[in-house]
């Protein structure tokens, strides 16, 4: 009998650490969401340069800053959406607004080379103290890489990694030059924390280089006054993910482009690599309880079923493995993680 009661009462005491050991982790992945937001324009500037400002993420971004008394600069490809979000911003905010046509899918040509030339006088004497690329492709979403022509993964990586790229590189000088500046590069949960994201491997793969391009460039900028940070958000409701695919997500755990924005702005300055908002951060800590092969697996089903339904809903068209995919200048949210 003692030897059973023994036998019981470690058991017990196993299971209480086991929830002692998760609770904190619980707690510590919670508390940094109750951090105090720091004035974005007395710590770093004035000026905040925000790219795919048109719709989604970056829209809701871009009025965010605004918000705060933040001044834009807002870069896409849509001059018609450019007008109307800085339009909106100026009637519902005392800032200035100056907006750059730049199509990223034609970084590194000739047209793109005289959009980065566009930017850099709009931003020459500015006092650029917030950079949030935000830009980035998601498209044509769940399918097998030998599914499409290489041209859609090509454009993919020019939007996600060429662009984010020379876009930094252009406005970090000013930075140094002030010595403060934050720059927020939106990464995915797809690539930093989940294991993998198959059927989006381009996608998950461009989305890794930001994380890691983050990282090192915090190092690289932290004693400069520079904050940089890339933001991994998971699901958030976006216009480039199908009624259908919504239809069978957790609508609980899909925030709204202007409840993410707010939770993401309170976040600039705050960590090289965070999942801004409260929802997304306990998503995050659940996947970390189960081990990679069994999330890889889930994830590989559940993908392969929004497979299915897009190509229900759009009927799979043979040519468009010859044919080239359209870059957007929003975020991809759907896709970004599960």
């Amino acid at each position: 009998m003692g030897a059973s009661v023994w036998f019981f009462f470690s058991l017990a005491s196993l299971g209480a650490l086991h929830v002692f050991a998760v609770s904190v982790r619980l707690l510590a992945s919670l508390a940094p969401c109750l951090r105090r937001p720091k004035d974005l324009r007395r710590r770093y500037g004035e000026w905040a340069v925000v790219t795919g400002p048109t719709s989604g993420i970056g829209r809701s971004m871009s009025l965010e800053l605004a918000r705060r008394g933040l001044n834009l600069v807002l870069v896409g490809r849509d001059p018609a959406k450019l007008r109307d979000v800085s339009e909106t911003i100026s009637r519902a905010h005392a800032v200035q607004t100056k907006t750059v046509l730049f199509d990223f899918s034609l970084v590194s040509t000739a047209q793109g080379d005289e959009a980065m030339r566009r930017l850099r006088e709009a931003v020459a004497g500015l006092d650029v103290g917030v950079l949030v690329n935000n830009a980035g492709v998601a498209k044509p979403g769940a399918v097998y890489m030998h599914e499409v022509g290489v041209e859609a993964w090509a454009r993919m990586i020019r939007v996600n990694v060429l662009a984010l790229t020379e876009v930094t590189a252009a406005v970090l000088p000013g930075m140094v030059r002030r010595g403060r500046g934050a720059v927020v590069n939106m990464g995915s949960g797809s690539a930093s924390v989940l294991p993998s994201f198959p059927l989006y491997s381009v996608y998950a793969g461009t989305k890794r280089y930001v994380a890691e391009f983050s990282r090192s460039l915090a190092v690289e900028y932290g004693n400069s006054g520079i904050d940089v940070q890339c933001q991994a958000p998971f699901l958030v409701e976006t216009n480039m993910v199908s009624s259908a695919v919504k239809a069978s997500l957790i609508s609980q755990f899909v925030l709204t482009p202007d409840g993410y924005a707010r939770a993401a702005v309170r976040w600039i300055g705050h960590g090289t690599l965070c999942v801004p908002n409260v929802a997304h951060r306990l998503q995050g800590w659940f996947v970390g309880l189960f081990p990679d092969f069994g999330t890889d697996a889930y994830r590989l089903e559940y993908n392969l079923r929004q497979r299915a339904i897009l190509r229900r809903v759009k009927p799979w068209r043979k040519s468009q493995a010859s044919s080239p995919v359209p870059a957007k200048d929003e975020v991809g949210v759907g896709v970004r993680s599960d």
